[in-house]
């Protein structure tokens, strides 16, 4: 019987493997074991075995071609055995062969797999939710909070569920009405785009087996409503415990809310919630004022929530010689900050350049500008400003790298970096070189506290062309960036120091600022991100050109 053998994943970030060369050919005795190909990863080129005996029968990816994770790579079966249909049918989805073990599964076996969930066979009115994909780089998302339980009716409109991108947490609503009749993604777990996430339908509508037969990994969460309230990860026991009152009523409250409320020892079963439904949203927790129930609140603290709540603080002291480790679940940012700098450092060839900015007439002009009233501009809005304007003198460093050609943009979008609790955010500046000083400093104050506060789209951290990084406000005289990809630069700002510098053959008392700029050199050479840098040094030690 004839066996598919399928590109295997080599390694956990492999998406796509390219055959280097294939050390049998058709027609060749394949044994258990044999070599049948060198197959080039994402990190190295890798030795493939078989796991199957018999004859080569065809070779679906030749030497030198590159094709995804599960592509037909080869049929082994018996001398001369057909498999003319087989080949034909190789662009049809075979995920469960891409394992050793399904490799030795008969292909005839497998037209059983074939009865799938689709749209058409579902019963009437039946509707399959899946994890939407709420950002451009989100492959995956957690569920923060459901606020609907299996049995709610939902109508056309009604949040959902609250979901963690790789981003920021967002509000989740629904295209459809009737009865939620299954939650396939508990609170606290994350499942990849387009996977099931709720289905919606007529109350009282059988749906025995859609679950199961829609999911590529088996069975899910049961659709039992009791389950709702314990299925959540320990690591949220805190903020669990917060969820349902005395009377088992759940509480509706955002993740920032109930993570105020847990910092500040507020119990939300006391603050009342002004958002829709009633949920408690970040201002509710901020201005609640306990009243007398403040009185009575300790004894009950004392004997029902301290021991939930103190479980997963950590140990303020720790005696000498005992070994103490602490794991921290990674978000869904941290995932994806992880993902994509890895990729920016491993695939651009970075290379950094330095230069020292004198800065005590950029500290007069601000002087000057914030003297007017209601005018807050930092240095750092003064760098985004000579950023922008630099740019357009020096449009290459304005670019991206595309293997078939370097894209120029002509337009400048400048990134922002914000430091948030999770991570690291880079809201964007749409077409930063029209802005003036003060729209700068008054846009990038309202991205960073949204951004802080989880509340960004999207929309507004999508299309950057350059990003600038400060850390000069912690103390950090100088420092490389990782690129943040697709830009070709990333511009890293230091702290203003204070010093001693030669002016005119004498030392004099100077103050001045290191910028280094990290450049990809398949897009920018070191001469052109120099005379960028020149430029930018220019428009920073002479504000009053940045006016002009």
């Amino acid at each position: 019987m004839a066996i598919k053998v399928t590109m295997p994943r080599l390694s956990d970030t492999m998406t796509e493997g390219t055959v280097a060369t294939w050390l049998k050919k058709v027609g060749d005795k394949i044994s258990e074991g044999d070599i049948l190909a060198e197959i080039e990863t994402d990190k190295a080129t890798m030795e493939f075995e078989s796991f199957n005996e018999g004859t080569l029968l065809y070779i679906g990816i030749p030497a030198g071609e590159t094709a995804p994770v599960d592509s037909l790579l080869a049929i082994i079966g018996e001398e001369g055995e057909d498999v003319t249909a087989l080949i034909a049918a190789k662009s049809a989805p075979e995920k469960e062969a891409a394992k050793p073990e399904s490799d030795n599964t008969p292909v005839a076996s497998e037209t059983k797999k074939e009865e799938k969930v689709t749209p058409a066979s579902l019963p009437e009115g039946v509707v399959i939710v899946t994890m939407p994909r709420l950002s451009d780089t989100m492959t995956e998302g957690t569920v923060a909070t459901w606020l609907n339980k299996v049995g709610d009716k939902i109508k056309e409109g009604d949040i959902l569920a609250e979901i963690e991108t790789d981003k920021a947490t967002m509000e989740f609503e629904s295209f459809n009405e009737g009865t939620l009749l299954y939650i396939g993604i508990q609170e606290g777990n994350a499942a990849p785009v387009d996977s099931l996430l709720a289905i919606i339908g007529p109350e009282g509508t059988d749906i025995t087996g859609i679950a199961e037969n829609y999911s590529t990994d088996g069975p899910t969460e049961s659709t039992e409503p009791a389950e709702e309230a314990t299925s959540a990860p320990a690591e949220e026991v805190a903020s669990v415990t917060q969820e349902a009152s005395t009377e088992g009523t759940r509480i509706l409250a955002s993740p920032l809310a109930k993570k105020i409320a847990s910092d500040k020892g507020i119990q939300l079963t006391q603050v009342k919630g002004s958002g829709e439904n009633g949920r408690i949203v970040k201002s509710d927790v901020e201005n609640f004022t306990p009243a007398a129930q403040t009185i009575t609140a300790p004894a009950e603290a004392a004997t029902t929530k301290a021991p939930t709540a103190a479980a997963p603080v950590a140990k303020v002291f720790v005696p000498a010689g005992e070994v103490l480790t602490e794991e921290i679940k990674n978000s869904q940012m941290r995932k994806i900050i992880a993902k994509r700098l890895a990729e920016s450092l491993f695939t651009a060839p970075h290379y950094n350049l330095t230069i020292e900015v004198t800065m005590d007439d950029a500290m007069k002009s601000r002087a000057i500008i914030n003297s007017i009233p209601d005018t807050k501009v930092s240095f750092n809005d003064m760098v985004i400003k000579a950023c922008a304007m630099a740019l357009k003198k020096h449009p290459q460093v304005n670019s991206q790298w595309k293997e078939e050609a370097i894209t120029i943009n002509h337009h400048v979008n400048i990134g922002v970096a914000v430091a948030v609790e999770d991570g690291l955010v880079v809201p964007v500046l749409k077409f930063t070189d029209a802005m003036s000083l003060s729209q700068i400093g008054g846009s990038v104050r309202d991205l960073a506290g949204r951004a802080k506060n989880k509340k960004l789209l999207p929309t507004e951290m999508e299309g950057s062309t350059f990003t600038v990084s400060n850390l000069g406000m912690f103390g950090i005289v100088e420092f490389n960036s990782i690129i943040n990809q697709p830009n070709s630069a990333i511009l890293s700002v230091g702290a203003i120091v204070e010093k001693p510098v030669v002016k005119n053959g004498q030392i004099v008392v100077g103050n001045t600022m290191m910028l280094s700029l990290a450049c990809d050199h398949r897009t920018i050479d070191g001469a052109t991100g120099a005379m960028f840098l020149q430029t930018l040094k220019q428009y920073i030690e002479n504000p009053v050109t940045m006016l002009a």
